[in-house]
């Protein structure tokens, strides 16, 4: 790991060890970023009481207020309804654990029993700091950005949406990144079954843009949809 919040001490670092295969965590800061400048949503979850609650939520990483380039991820941003119970739960600062997985194929053993999945997977724990004024409004404007790239002709919140809204972000002091990019681990008793084994890649396109009934005649789809089914940057 480098430099800056990506930095975990012994305590939190002993908090997101991977037990569970444990050579499958992989501890490089760009691949962390790599999977998060691709996620969309996150599975959030807080304890109320005795009952856990875990919600998927749409989700953008962040440098921090002001800053841009290429440097490290310092934060995730979350938004959401300010009478919403884990929102407020979140915003009261009890503990979070944030959740961002990508599924890259499924990886077909001999064995159902070795059959499996490849999938990158960040785990970030800790308490969120509730934006307010401009913080909150930038917030919101990264995480358009993000989820809508290229999207600036559409109204900016009014007063009241923003009143409405809450905007979350949790440091990104705490995590881990697990990986499982292998092939078939086969038992080798079953090498000699006549089954199938391999990899099949699983990739998230997007299709043709579908307008809404009530557009005006003749409006045209947005130039910059066209750059969203081959990636998004």
């Amino acid at each position: 790991m480098t430099g800056g919040a990506t930095a975990q001490p012994d305590g939190a670092a002993a908090r997101t060890r991977v037990r569970r295969l444990p050579h499958k965590q992989v501890h490089d800061v760009a691949a962390r970023d790599a999977l998060l400048r691709d996620a969309l949503v996150a599975h959030v979850g807080v304890g109320l009481g005795t009952q856990p609650l875990v919600l998927p939520l749409a989700v953008a990483p962040d440098r921090g207020d002001g800053e841009d380039g290429d440097g490290p991820f310092e934060r995730l941003l979350l938004h959401g309804s300010t009478g919403s119970r884990l929102f407020r739960a979140l915003a009261e600062g009890a503990p979070a654990c944030v959740t961002v997985t990508a599924l890259d194929g499924l990886v077909l053993a001999r064995s159902r029993f070795e059959s499996s999945m490849r999938y990158r997977c960040l785990v970030a724990l800790g308490r969120c700091e509730v934006l307010t004024g401009r913080a909150a409004e930038r917030g919101l404007e990264v995480l358009t950005t993000h989820l809508l790239p290229g999207r600036t002709e559409a109204r900016p919140p009014s007063r009241k949406e923003l009143a409405a809204t809450r905007v979350l972000a949790l440091p990104l002091s705490e995590w881990s990144l697990k990986v499982s990019d292998d092939g078939p681990e086969d038992d080798p008793a079953d090498l000699d079954l006549p089954v199938w084994a391999g990899v099949v890649p699983l990739h998230h396109v997007w299709g043709e843009p579908e307008p809404a009934p009530d557009l005006p005649p003749g409006l045209p789809v947005p130039p910059y949809l066209a750059t969203w089914p081959g990636g998004r940057t």
